[in-house]
This record gives structure tokens, C-alpha cells and sequence, in this order.
């Protein structure tokens, strides 16, 4: 039997009166690429903020690589990576200047540092860009160079909130090539959220769907689809079916509408 290298028991947020998050479990496998969906508002953002130890929960436990959450939040940390949905490097300095100084903060041995940019920067195909300042790069490159920097410390999880936002597709198909890659390479747990369902379908292992702070459904993008008991489904058609109808785009507000299209200029 494969090995979970998460685990989510009974998981819930509240602040004040408000659930933002109720009762959620779930498991995700090592090596798994993970696919957590959800309207906006769903609880989402919520139940990753507490699992990379953000946000403290109401109650419930969380494990990821053997490690409580809530008992040992450092090593939880030392055990994920995470990339943002903005942006998350500094366009002022260049590429190499910004994975060493994540490097610094991820604690990455000093004497390793450069071997480690320099291996990151050709598996991403950014070598060539180790001096250019991040703020002349590519959507998709920046991307990728946010990767890389999560990946600096190796760990065996990680964490991408929207990572292809504002990206043509192109873009999110590149930066999809190298995730997959790192799968392969290193054995990453890819746990990520996405309003992109074609996405989400095709690269991922298991799909869970959020709604109103609950789990609605998890399983397979096939298992899902089929639930809905309409032929030729696809996962848009699932994900209107356990969230009670309605399209992502209609579900969006004004806050989550102007900080995408911030994204998308920054992201060019």
C-alpha cells in the first residue's frame, strides 16, 4: 500500500461565528499530484494556510511527512515548499540572486548553495538567464523561477496556489512539463489549486472539491465525472454538480477579480 505522506483528520477553522472550514479530512500519497478545487470563498485557501502552518486551526489534525502540524510546525515547514498565487520574487534582483536568497531563509547549507541554484536553474531551463533581472522575465519564467526557489531545500511537498494564473497556454503548459519532471525526479507530492479544470483533469492523481468550508467530493477526475451521471461529463460539469451549480467566473468577487488581473499585468 502506498504511503500518505498527508494526512487530514477532522480540520476546522472558525473565527468568531463564522466556519470558514469544517470538519475536512482527507489523504494525499506520496509522489500523488493532488488537485484541491473550490469556488472562491470554499474554504480553500483557508485549509492551506493552516497546513503549511500559516494559520493556527480550531481543531482537527493534520500530518505531513510523519510530522503534527500543530506539534512540530517547524519541521512541517522544512518538509514543504510553497508557491503563492502572487508573485512571490523580486524583480529588482536577478534569478540568481533571488534563489540564494531563499537559500539563506530555507537554511540550504552554505557550502551547497550555488551547486544546488545552478542544478535548479538547468532542470528549469533558466541558466542562460542566472544574471537577467527577474523583472525582464516571461510570466511563465517567473513561474518557474518561483518553483525552483520552493524547491531549493528539497522537500517532499509541495505546495502551488494557482500556479498557471495569467499564463497563456503555452505558459501553463511549460511550467507543467517541469512540475511533472520534478514528480518524476525527485518523488515531489504536488498538492494544487486551480480554477483551470481541463488542467486538473489532466495532471492530476485525485481531486478533491470544496464547498460552503466542507469537503464535497474527492476522488479520481473519472470517479467524479461519473458521479454526475451525465454522459460525456466533464470535470466542469462535476465541479457545477457538487458545488450546486454556477461557474467559477460567476462565483468570483470584485477582491478576487482585481487581485487576478493584478497578477496577470505583473505576470505579462
Amino acid at each position: 500500500m502506498e504511503e500518505n505522506i498527508i494526512s487530514v483528520e477532522n480540520l476546522t477553522k472558525k473565527f468568531g461565528d463564522f466556519t470558514a472550514v469544517e470538519n475536512v479530512s482527507f489523504d494525499v500519497k506520496k509522489g500523488e499530484i493532488f488537485a484541491f478545487l473550490g469556488p472562491n470563498g470554499a474554504g480553500k485557501s483557508t485549509t492551506i494556510k493552516m497546513l503549511i502552518t500559516l494559520l493556527e486551526p480550531t481543531s482537527g489534525k493534520a500530518v505531513i511527512d510523519n510530522f503534527n502540524f500543530t506539534e512540530n510546525p517547524a519541521e512541517v515547514r522544512k518538509s514543504i515548499g510553497y508557491v503563492p498565487q502572487m508573485i512571490s520574487v523580486d524583480g529588482t534582483l536577478t534569478a540568481y540572486e533571488n534563489m540564494m536568497l531563499m537559500a539563506s531563509l530555507y537554511d540550504v547549507p552554505r557550502k551547497e548553495r550555488r551547486q544546488r541554484i545552478l542544478e535548479i536553474l538547468h532542470f528549469l531551463k533558466l541558466e542562460k538567464f542566472s544574471d537577467t533581472l527577474v523583472r525582464n522575465f516571461s510570466g511563465g519564467m517567473i513561474r518557474k523561477l518561483e518553483i525552483g526557489q520552493a524547491m531549493l531545500h528539497h522537500p517532499p511537498v509541495l505546495f502551488l496556489d494557482e500556479p498557471t494564473t495569467g499564463l497563456d497556454p503555452i505558459g501553463r503548459q511549460d511550467v507543467w512539463k517541469h512540475l511533472l519532471e520534478l514528480r518524476d525526479k525527485f518523488g515531489t507530492t504536488i498538492f494544487f489549486t486551480t480554477h483551470y479544470m481541463e488542467e486538473a483533469e489532466e495532471v492530476s492523481d485525485q481531486v478533491a472539491i470544496m464547498n460552503l468550508g466542507e469537503l464535497a467530493i474527492i476522488g479520481t477526475a473519472a470517479e467524479l465525472k461519473s458521479k454526475t451521471n451525465k454522459p460525456n461529463a466533464t470535470l466542469d460539469d462535476a465541479f457545477i454538480f457538487f458545488t450546486g451549480g454556477g461557474s467559477l467566473q460567476e462565483r468570483s468577487n470584485f477582491r478576487d477579480i482585481r487581485r487576478a488581473r493584478t497578477n496577470e499585468r505583473k505576470l505579462g
